[in-house]
Order: C-alpha cells, then structure tokens, then sequence
C-alpha cells in the first residue's frame, strides 16, 4: 500500500525507517516512559535545544512535547491564558484543532466533528477564513475580527488568536501573507498571543 495521508498527515519519515526503528530500540533499551516533569532526562532537553535553535522567533524560543495535536492546542491555550490573564480566543471557520472538547470548540466546523457533543467551553469566537472559492478575502477577516472586537468581546479580553496557516480540513486553503502579518500587528497592538496550528502542515511537511 502507499499511505498518501502519511498515518493522518504526521508521518514524515513515512512507516519503518530504519533509522527511527534503530532509535526507538536504542531508547527502549534505557526506559519506555517517563514523565519529564517527574524526572527530565538528557534526550528530551537535547531534543528541545535542536528545536528551538531552529525555532523562527526572535526572542528566545522553549519547547515542549505532547502526544497529540489536541494537547498541544489545548496547551497552547492554556499557556495563553495564563499569559495574559484573558479569557477569550479567536479562531476561524473551516479550522480544525482537535476532538477534545476544548479544540471541539476552537474548530470551526460542525459535522463530523461536534454533533451530538455540545455544549462546549465558552469564550471561543470564530470569523471567517479567506477563501477565493466561497469569495472570502484577507479584508473581510480583518473586518470581522475588528466586528468582534467592537460587538462581542473586547480585544484586551481576548487571550490568542489561532489559526492554521494552511487549512486541511477547511478545503485546504492556505492564509495569505497579508492575513498572518495582519494578525501578527493584531496580537502585537493588544497583547495577544498568536497561536498558529501547523499539526498538519509543520516541520516541513508543505515542503
């Protein structure tokens, strides 16, 4: 078989290289699971050091792992929240973040994945996303996040905005420059935080 959806878009190194099977053996022959925040071990800061040298930001990066794209939404959140003291994150219709309920309702599509399963944590608004086939542009986002803010929260009681910088299963549409720097200048001008989902497409997987 040829697996084109690579597991469910994370399998970049696609199945059985051997160069991961020999690293997942050698590990196994230290331990098979720890907690770091219960005993930090040597590969895991390693790991994150490669990761933040990488990292494009400007100031100093940090890294943590999870298991699922879930958790690490629901983090992200988390961690904005904390930031900023805020309750409210932005996100966009066609976006999807996850299956628990927290990325439920930071997902901005209903069926299949939020029938049946309401209702959902508060505090979650969604506008538009630019697409040129349902005649959606970068100007008519910004206008519905600016609506937002003057109709039904507050921007200095927004804590993130999250948005996937390439949509999957919004119909694979990719933001243009225009929007991220957009709301980049947004989140600088209020004091929020940017999250940008790449579960999907990160790591070099648009190439």
């Amino acid at each position: 078989y040829i697996d084109f959806a690579a597991g469910i878009a994370v399998l970049n190194t696609g199945h059985r290289h051997p160069d991961l099977v020999a690293a997942v053996e050698q590990q196994l022959q230290q331990f098979t699971h720890t907690a770091y925040q219960i005993v930090p071990y040597e590969s895991y800061v390693t790991l994150a050091e490669k990761i933040n040298a990488l990292a494009p930001v400007s100031g100093q990066a940090k890294t943590a792992f999870f298991t699922t794209g879930a958790e690490a939404v629901e983090n992200a959140v988390k961690i904005a929240r904390a930031h900023t003291g805020r309750p409210g994150v932005i996100a966009f219709s066609g976006g999807f973040h996850g299956r628990t309920y927290m990325t439920m309702a930071l997902t901005g599509k209903v069926a299949p994945y939020k029938i049946g399963f309401g209702p959902f944590p508060g505090s979650v608004y969604h506008v538009p996303y630019p697409s040129d086939l349902h005649g959606i542009s970068t100007q008519d986002s910004l206008d519905a996040i600016e609506r937002l803010f003057k109709s039904d929260i507050e921007a200095k009681q927004v804590a993130a905005i999250i948005f996937e910088p390439v949509q999957g299963e919004g119909g694979f549409n990719v933001a243009p420059k225009e929007l991220v720097a957009a709301i980049r200048r947004l989140c600088d001008e209020h004091g929020i935080v940017m999250i940008a989902d790449e579960v999907q497409s990160g790591f070099a997987r648009t190439g």
